[in-house]
């Protein structure tokens, strides 16, 4: 008996293509799974690092609140987390990232952030956290100008647990748009 030449062929050629379809699927459910393992290495980062994580020079924030946004993320973390004081310093050089040249010039760097490290150490001695913070609408920020700055004027509301007791802190915070028209933090103060 004769061996059909014509059917061994597409033997062949069906193998192949059975062949290279497997090594699609597997590759694909590879491709899948590097993905997931991605993102749950993402989802591990802690909040201080996700806030660390952020380049300003590269992605300032564009508006008074999301400035204000950022900055309440960074005391957030300061005040809630366990930062070790690497963490700490470098949450202080954020926040003073997006303080005004003026306010950055009247608070020494190393003074600032021995100042810091204290604050949060008391905070922390004293059993303090702060548990939840909002900041104004965009429709509630007040603007003005003012010897040829941009001012805005925004409310925060801190909710800091205190021994067991829940405050609420509001703070006003100034701020100022510089030569590169990025709203800068000029100061803040209790609000009244």
């Amino acid at each position: 008996m004769k061996r059909n030449p014509l059917k061994s062929l597409n033997t062949t050629k069906g193998a192949i293509i059975c062949l290279v379809l497997i090594v699609g699927v597997v590759a694909y459910f590879a491709y899948l799974s590097s993905r997931n393992r991605e993102a749950d290495a993402e989802a591990a980062m802690s909040a201080a690092q996700l806030v660390l994580s952020r380049d300003l020079e590269n992605n300032y924030p564009p508006t008074v609140k999301e400035v204000m946004k950022y900055y309440v993320d960074i005391q957030k973390c300061l005040y809630t987390d366990e930062c070790g004081e690497e963490e700490i310093e470098q949450l202080g050089m954020k926040a003073r990232a997006l303080y005004d040249d003026e306010l950055l010039a009247a608070n020494d760097v190393t003074f600032h952030l021995l100042q810091l490290k204290e604050e949060i150490t008391s905070f922390q001695e004293d059993s303090r956290k702060i548990t939840a913070a909002s900041v104004a609408s965009s429709a509630n920020v007040d603007t003005f100008t003012d010897d040829g700055y941009e001012f805005a004027r925004i409310h925060c509301i801190y909710t800091v647990l205190d021994g067991g007791q829940s405050n609420l802190v509001d703070m006003v915070y100034l701020l100022r748009r510089d030569g590169n028209r990025r709203w800068k933090i000029y100061g803040w103060d209790l609000a009244q």
